[in-house]
């Protein structure tokens, strides 16, 4: 009898998530403030990672970014303390008082190879020595091998599920624990369409979002396992965006006008706007959503069929093509 009354009352909560979950359609959720908060930001250099700096900080975020690349890093951090400086004058002048203490910059750069967990363990403590506790972690970095299977060098294959993949377990290592003796802690994994549903010739890149979001999941049911109701998880998993990591992907000409790569700026503002509601998932564009419930319940073979009319089974050979080709320059140019 216990279990049957368990089981009803599991329903009625069932039933009461998806109440929930309508009404966010029809009244949105109140943003959550980061303000003052520590945001650590993997792969801030470029593409997402630079835009979702931008967007943090002008929510008055303590900014903290990773990347490989110290100069591109820079540049991003320099464009954070435009926004902050903007941010302060506009704040002089609506205030109209000539003396309002200012609001401090704070941003910090590091960096940081995650593909190497010596590196994501030392930077991570740097950061708690240097800044403090990170409130929110966005795991963003990522690489693409551009290779056929049978083309592409192990090693490629590896980097792409370390960064990919394997990094989100160190970043998270690294600052989970504190996260959960405060209770507090937002972790988003940017992940990728393909990591729900893939495609031809970027077995490497599919396996490596697959992982990252197996991952996510199995951490979001852990969470919740310990009890701890004041971390938060979002799965972040768009198409294609317009970033030139697949520069040259191409699908249907015909279906194209109607499913076109997402504008960065267009992801990332979605994408805000589930972390500071804190939607445990967004998928962008939402036709994504119905995709991976319809590879869950139709045949293979159907599945095979849809591809092929919306010309998604080969999209990736001519963005490899363009990736082979540019190689092959270089090769030439670096001969002579």
């Amino acid at each position: 009898m216990i279990i049957i009354a368990e089981f009803f009352v599991v329903i009625l909560k069932v039933l009461w998530a998806f109440v929930k979950a309508g009404a966010k359609w029809v009244v949105w959720p109140k943003e959550k403030s980061v303000a003052g908060q520590v945001c650590v930001i993997t792969g801030a250099g470029s593409g997402l990672g630079r835009l979702f700096a931008k967007e943090f900080a002008r929510r008055r975020a303590i900014l903290v970014l990773w990347d490989i690349n110290s100069q591109s890093n820079e540049e991003t951090a320099e464009m954070v303390r435009q926004i902050y400086h903007e941010m302060d004058t506009s704040l002089q002048i609506n205030s109209g008082v000539e003396e309002v203490p200012p609001f401090q910059p704070q941003v910090y750069t590091y960096v940081c190879d995650v593909g190497k967990r010596e590196s994501v363990y030392s930077t991570a403590e740097k950061v708690r020595r240097e800044v403090g506790e990170v409130d929110i972690l966005i795991n963003n970095a990522g690489v693409v091998s551009g290779h056929h299977l049978l083309e592409c060098p192990d090693e490629l294959i590896e980097r792409t599920m370390v960064v990919n993949c394997h990094a989100h377990f160190w970043t998270t290592k690294a600052f989970l624990p504190k996260m959960l003796e405060l209770n507090h802690g937002h972790i988003v994994t940017v992940a990728s369409s393909l990591g729900l549903f893939g495609t031809a010739g970027v077995e490497d890149y599919c396996a490596s979002k697959f992982g990252a979001i197996g991952f996510h999941e199995s951490l979001s049911h852990e969470v919740k396992a310990s009890e701890k109701d004041g971390i938060n998880m979002t799965l972040v998993c768009p198409y294609l965006v317009d970033t030139g990591m697949f520069k040259g992907c191409r699908i249907r000409k015909e279906i194209e006008p109607f499913l076109p790569p997402l504008k960065p700026e267009f992801c990332v503002k979605q994408a805000m706007r589930a972390i500071l509601t804190d939607q445990p998932m967004i998928c962008t564009p939402r036709i994504v959503y119905m995709v991976n419930f319809m590879k869950s319940i139709l045949p293979f073979e159907a599945i095979v069929c849809m591809y092929r009319f919306l010309g998604a089974d080969k999209c990736m050979y001519p963005f490899l093509a363009q990736r082979k080709e540019a190689m092959n320059n270089n090769e030439a140019k670096n001969g002579i």
